[in-house]
């Protein structure tokens, strides 16, 4: 089992001891949370919490999420950066696969991409995408974040991009893990279909197992036998031995873990010292057991 440390909406200056100290702990990973934009006024609703509001953002500090990961990857010499997740198709495809490639390239290949849908239609709005179609605009995407790192010449013609071939250098000496984040049937195709993984945004230990078995059903009919598929997953199981162990049967490869509820009104007041307290007790007790 390889481990993630996950904090968010917090003070920015926080990010770079917190990523040090969890690389000296001995986690694999930390998350890269991705917030482009917050609207003045809104009637959207987010799917990953209770009440749906999004107030919790307002006044959150973050860093662009690739400028956030050469920042991090540049104070820590072995720990893995994982976006969690960054809101792809509103995004040009042919940009974020420069920056994606370069950020990987200059840190030896750390770079999971978390790769999602955002649920806010104000993102497309501001960046000029259409929100319809959504999903297959995705597709294209990937594919074009395949194509363009793979250090050869790449063109496409598809339905949303097409450019001929082309080639951007440097490019990572190995594949940058695509990791596809949601929780709709869609989401969970994507993750077999076109990524090499799928990542958890949370919720209770029931519907994670009928995600975890639906996943498993999809990989199975389309003969994914992968080896290096990867499972990333938060759960309450993560934070006890007997609980890693019975998310390692299931099939998880990564647990998600933080120890905090970032989904606050207002600023995160816990000190840096007592967050560093928190993520080296975890390792003591649970990576390190």
């Amino acid at each position: 089992m390889r481990f993630t440390y996950a904090e968010a909406m917090t003070d920015a200056s926080y990010y770079a001891p917190l990523a040090q100290a969890a690389e000296k702990a001995g986690y694999t990973s930390m998350t890269v949370a991705d917030s482009l934009i917050y609207p003045q006024e809104s009637d959207s609703t987010y799917p990953y919490t209770d009440t749906g509001d999004r107030e919790f953002l307002e006044g959150k500090e973050f860093i662009e999420t690739m400028v956030l990961c050469a920042h991090l990857f540049a104070v820590t010499n072995t720990l893995r950066l994982t976006p969690f997740v960054l809101k792809l198709p509103v995004r040009p495809p042919v940009l974020v696969a420069k920056q994606v490639g370069s950020v990987a390239w200059l840190s030896g290949n750390r770079l999971g991409l978390g790769i999602g849908l955002s649920p806010w239609p104000e993102d497309f709005q501001a960046l000029g995408v259409p929100w319809e179609r959504r999903g297959k605009r995705m597709n294209e995407c990937i594919d074009i974040l395949r194509g363009l790192t793979s250090s050869d010449y790449f063109g496409y013609d598809g339905e949303f991009y097409s450019f001929p071939p082309l080639k951007q250098t440097p490019a990572p000496t190995e594949k940058v893990p695509l990791l596809v984040g949601g929780h709709a049937d869609a989401a969970l195709k994507r993750a077999v279909l076109k990524g090499d993984g799928w990542m958890h945004a949370g919720g209770d230990g029931e519907e994670l197992d009928r995600l975890l078995a639906r996943l498993a059903e999809i990989r199975k009919a389309e003969g994914d036998t992968r080896d290096d598929f990867e499972v990333h997953v938060i759960s309450y199981d993560a934070y006890s031995p007997e609980g890693v162990k019975r998310l390692e049967e299931k099939g998880v490869t990564d647990c998600i873990v933080g120890f905090r509820v970032p989904y606050i009104k207002g600023p995160d007041t816990e000190p840096l010292e007592d967050k560093i307290a928190h993520l080296d007790k975890y390792a003591e007790q649970i990576i390190h057991a």
